[in-house]
């Protein structure tokens, strides 16, 4: 066994697929794809980072949702992850909060390589799908992570028990 003098997950590890790892447990995500004619959004909670030669982000899709279609016509997403001010946003996204004009109308997005991206997320990743699979009710998506930007969370947005809770330090 090695005993180590720093932090195994900590911020100033050079492997972004690990940093970004260390800031996914209880996080709420939001799961973008498309482009300027069909976009897709869904709020994701249920998802983990598997690290490798090619890091992989796996998660449960709803599988009757625009998303899901989206994802694989383009093939490309991004997953950024949500602060605690974008609360409204995170409903707007699943589904059980009111949107006039839509989801993508409540906050302003950002134009990348793979799909829209929150303009005011710090955290984030770029990925790729490279398969997918029924389980119980949902489709259980793997995502190369192609592209990643690990910034500032001070106040990421959790979900527990069906609520939405703040990062206590």
């Amino acid at each position: 066994m090695t005993i180590h003098t720093t932090h195994p997950f900590a911020d100033a590890d050079p492997d972004p697929a690990r940093r970004f790892r260390s800031h996914v447990s209880g996080a709420v995500t939001l799961w973008t794809s498309g482009d300027d004619v069909e976009r897709a959004g869904l709020t994701v909670t249920s998802l983990m980072v598997a690290l490798g030669p090619e890091p992989t982000v796996l998660a449960l899709l709803d599988p009757d949702s625009d998303l899901l279609e989206v994802l694989r016509e383009t093939g490309t997403a991004v997953v950024q992850l949500l602060s605690w001010p974008d609360r409204q946003l995170a409903e707007a996204f699943a589904g059980t909060a009111p949107a006039p004009g839509g989801p993508f109308r409540q906050a302003a997005f950002v134009d990348t390589d793979h799909g829209p991206r929150l303009a005011s997320s710090a955290t984030w990743a770029g990925v790729r799908l490279t398969g997918e699979r029924e389980v119980g009710w949902s489709v259980e998506v793997a995502a190369v992570l192609e592209h990643v930007e690990v910034g500032e969370t001070d106040d990421p947005l959790l979900h527990r028990r069906g609520r939405f809770h703040r990062h206590q330090a």
